[in-house]
C-alpha cells in the first residue's frame, strides 16, 4: 500500500447537477425534491467507501461565482439557463450532507468551483499528494499530470491520467486548453473559432501542435 497521501477533491456544482438530471421525481414527504441531494449521498458514500481517501473536501459555486470570467468577458455565461428552483433549494441540503460525511465544502465569492479545486490541486501535488479531481467535466483533464488525475465517477468510474487523457479527448494534457479555446463553449457563451468544433480543434491541434 502507497504512503503517498490522497487527496480527493470533488467537482461538488458537477456532481450535484449530474444527480438532479439523473434522478426525477424524487421528494421528501413535504413536496420537495430530493433527487440532486439523494443521488450526491450516494455518489459520496460509494466514492469514500471504494477508494477511503486520506483527504478529502468538495467545491461549489456560488451566486458570484461568475465575477471574476465576467469582468474578463461581460457576456460570460449570459446565454445559460438560470438554475432550477427545485435544484436551488437543496444546494444547503447537499452542504449539510458533505459535513454529515466528514467532508469539508469549499467556496470563495467570485471564483467558480472550478478554480478553487485547480488551485488546491496543483498545491496539493506540488507538497507530494496524490490527487484526484471526481468530476465529469473535460475541462479538467488540463490539470491532469504529476501527481494530478481526473476521476470520473459515472456507472463504474473511469479514472484519466495523461495517457487516458491522449486516448479519452485526443490531445495531450497540455494541449487540452488549446483545443477548448478553439472550440469555444456554447454553454458558458465562450465564443472560439467559427466553424470550429470539438473535432476540428482536436485536428488542428495534433497536426499543428
Amino acid at each position: 500500500m502507497s504512503d503517498v497521501p490522497t487527496l480527493f477533491l470533488i467537482d461538488g456544482s458537477n456532481q450535484m447537477y449530474r444527480a438532479y438530471h439523473a434522478i426525477r421525481g424524487l421528494t421528501g414527504p413535504d413536496g420537495r425534491s430530493t433527487n440532486a441531494v439523494y443521488g450526491f449521498v450516494m455518489m459520496l458514500r460509494k466514492l469514500i467507501t471504494d477508494h477511503k481517501p486520506s483527504y478529502i473536501a468538495a467545491a461549489f459555486d456560488v451566486s458570484t461565482s461568475s465575477a471574476f470570467r465576467s469582468q474578463l468577458a461581460a457576456d460570460y455565461k449570459a446565454t445559460r439557463a438560470a438554475m432550477p428552483g427545485d435544484l436551488a433549494e437543496q444546494i444547503p441540503w447537499v452542504h449539510e450532507a458533505c459535513a454529515a460525511l466528514g467532508v469539508p465544502v469549499y467556496t470563495v465569492e467570485r471564483y467558480e468551483a472550478d478554480d478553487v479545486i485547480g488551485t488546491l490541486a496543483r498545491r496539493a501535488a506540488a507538497q507530494g499528494f496524490q490527487v484526484a479531481i471526481v468530476t465529469g467535466d473535460k475541462d479538467f483533464f488540463q490539470l491532469v499530470g504529476d501527481g494530478i488525475r481526473v476521476y470520473n465517477p459515472r456507472d463504474e468510474g473511469a479514472w484519466f491520467d495523461a495517457a487516458g487523457v491522449k486516448e479519452k479527448f485526443g490531445v495531450a494534457p497540455e494541449q487540452v486548453i488549446d483545443v477548448l479555446a478553439l472550440m469555444g463553449d456554447s454553454v458558458d457563451n465562450v465564443a472560439g473559432v467559427p466553424g470550429i468544433g470539438e473535432k476540428g480543434a482536436r485536428d488542428l491541434i495534433v497536426s499543428y501542435g
